[in-house]
């Protein structure tokens, strides 16, 4: 078992320490093997754990992601059909007729969980890869750490496909629904979500170092 270590000062380990974020109890860091993962002994909160995806493959699942994502938006999400009168739409226009339709409360917080955080935090995170690839730290690379740890309780993409599934199979009692391409590219979207709540980016904090001036 790991044994905690005093005297290090808050908030700073040096690269052969973990420090426990919710009680602050400091531990020696050792090579995780497969699988496994490091555990607070006081609190029994996460400290690490082995990651067999490196930062080319967080790379690649970025861009996968970003391709997944430009498909969703671009494509249409489901298509309703009633009395031989079909119309479909893509995510955008469905905010946009929550806008019109007096919902601008919803459709902010729509626009702003479902495409502009995502997008967001899937450019600034492939930002940092490019540069983490070569095991440099990207400019920028502390505030770019710290807003992707703040902004990522607030994608919601797998929220929305999970309530699109519940709405397509209420729907079907009243229209004739026919899943489109958009709903599939958003499913691909949030397996990749997925594989990513396994990993801890924090990581790269370790496996990149400031760039020579």
């Amino acid at each position: 078992m790991t044994m905690p270590v005093q005297g290090v000062q808050h908030g700073i380990a040096p690269p052969t320490l973990w420090i426990c974020e919710h009680c602050d109890t400091v531990f020696r860091r050792r090579v995780l093997a497969c699988g496994e993962v490091a555990r607070c002994a006081r609190c029994d909160a996460i400290l690490a754990r082995h990651h067999r995806v490196g930062v080319r493959g967080m790379l690649a699942l970025v861009l996968t992601a970003m391709i997944a994502f430009i498909q969703g938006n671009i494509w249409p999400i489901v298509t309703l059909g009633l009395n031989g009168h079909l119309i479909s739409t893509t995510l955008w226009g469905c905010i946009v007729m929550m806008w019109n339709e007096h919902a601008q409360v919803v459709s902010v917080i729509a626009a702003m969980t479902l495409f502009f955080i995502p997008i967001f935090k899937m450019g600034l995170l492939g930002w940092v890869l490019l540069y983490a690839r070569k095991g440099e730290r990207a400019p920028g690379f502390r505030l770019a750490m710290v807003t992707l740890h703040r902004i990522g309780p607030w994608t919601m993409s797998e929220v929305f496909v999970l309530g699109t599934l519940v709405a397509i199979v209420k729907a079907h009692m009243y229209f004739d629904v026919v899943p489109n391409a958009g709903i599939f590219a958003y499913g691909v979207l949030m397996l990749i979500i997925t594989a990513f709540a396994s990993i801890d980016v924090r990581e790269l904090w370790d496996l990149t170092e400031e760039r020579r001036a």
